[in-house]
């Protein structure tokens, strides 16, 4: 299989999608895709998690330990398909939630869907 650079650029959502195309991923399958916030503080956490649920975002919202440093983090959760454009979307959306309340926007993820009969 050869990568189509349209569909998957050459960047670090290209290079997740395209190792999921490889690996044999269904991207017509919806599934849930959590995108991830960083705060330094549960206020700012806290503050940024009521504006998404207005927003009407699903969320969970927890203290991690990440290399001896206590972050707040928000996920976001979002039924969709794995799409390049769309991720680049909701990324930049998110950065920009993320900076109105001193966060950073840190990823995505998902679990892959393989068809394993194939």
């Amino acid at each position: 299989m050869q990568r189509d650079y349209q569909q998957f650029p050459d960047d670090d959502n290209g290079d997740v999608l395209w190792q999921m195309a490889i690996d044999g991923d269904d991207f017509n399958d919806a599934r849930e895709i959590d995108f991830t916030l960083t705060f330094n503080t549960q206020q700012q956490a806290e503050q940024c998690a009521l504006h998404l649920l207005h927003a009407e975002q699903k969320i969970s919202l927890y203290q991690e330990d990440e290399e001896g440093d206590l972050l707040w983090e928000i996920v976001v959760y979002l039924e969709m398909q794995p799409d390049y454009a769309d991720i680049i979307e909701i990324e930049a959306w998110l950065t920009a939630v993320a900076a109105q309340f001193a966060g950073e926007y840190d990823g995505w993820g998902c679990m892959a869907w393989v068809d394993i009969e194939s």
